[in-house]
């Protein structure tokens, strides 16, 4: 509160009174009309002056500020309520997730890419990888050579048979270059796509399977052939059926041979 704004009524109120009794002692009318006038300024300005209950008291304002309070915790309050709540449904829904038999899908691998058998890539990649590797060689200028073998069980005891596809396989892919290819085809032969490979590296390359092959099992009999870029074809086709045909002349070997594709 403004105190001295509260004393200037009570100062002007003693100068009218002081007037009242020096008109009343003097028998002089100016100055009981001089403190009428202030006793009338006095009531005026009285009623100006704000009372206390009007005017924001500071207990009054404290108050305010408790209530506003206690209406921030009741909302934090409630807030929490509403997380654990929602926390509790979450573990709920989490138990009865763990509850059931869970889905079990099957990896798939697309058949067109691999060989079950073996897991290495199939006839349809092979293709693809041939076409790749050549279309590469021709603008770098390097040479690729592509083989096809076979690995016959019994052949010198007249019971000829596929040998088994995992030996065969785990032999190729622990010759072979991270570089180059293995793939196995449709009816049971192996397709090789060596990079960067001459005529020499491709026969050195299938020699070496030959010999691991023999070492991990006797009475096998392998025959491969060799056709090579840009040695012997140009194009992804006619190399496949160069050596397609040096396997053939291979065949006509009752034993191990690796023959090499005829240039015309």
């Amino acid at each position: 509160m403004n105190y001295k704004r509260t004393l200037l009524p009570i100062e002007i109120g003693a100068a009218a009174a002081v007037l009242g009794v020096l008109g009343l002692a003097l028998d002089a009318p100016v100055f009981g009309l001089a403190a009428g006038l202030l006793a009338l300024g006095v009531g005026a300005l009285v009623l100006r002056i704000p009372t206390q209950s009007g005017a924001a008291s500071p207990d009054h304002q404290l108050g305010e500020l408790e209530t506003a309070l206690a209406a921030q915790v009741q909302a934090r309050i409630s807030a929490e309520d509403a997380v654990r709540s929602l926390g509790q449904q979450l573990a709920t829904a989490e138990r009865d997730a763990a509850n059931r038999a869970p889905i079990v899908v099957p990896a798939k691998r697309s058949d067109s890419l691999i060989d079950e058998a073996t897991g290495l890539f199939s006839e349809d990649y092979f293709r693809v990888a041939v076409d790749a590797r050549i279309a590469a060689a021709r603008r770098h200028l390097r040479p690729v050579a592509v083989v096809l073998l076979e690995v016959i069980e019994g052949l010198r005891s007249n019971a000829p048979q596929s040998a088994q596809p995992m030996l065969v396989a785990e032999t190729i892919n622990a010759t072979l270059r991270e570089a180059d290819t293995a793939c196995r085809l449709i009816d049971g032969r192996f397709g090789l796509v060596l990079e960067d490979t001459s005529e020499n590296g491709a026969i050195w390359t299938v020699e070496r399977i030959r010999r691991s092959i023999t070492e991990l099992q006797q009475g096998l009999t392998l025959r491969a052939g060799i056709a090579c870029y840009p040695a012997h074809a140009f194009g992804s086709s006619e190399l496949l059926q160069r050596a397609e045909a040096a396997l053939v002349s291979a065949r006509d070997w009752n034993q191990d041979r690796i023959e090499v594709a005829n240039v015309d």
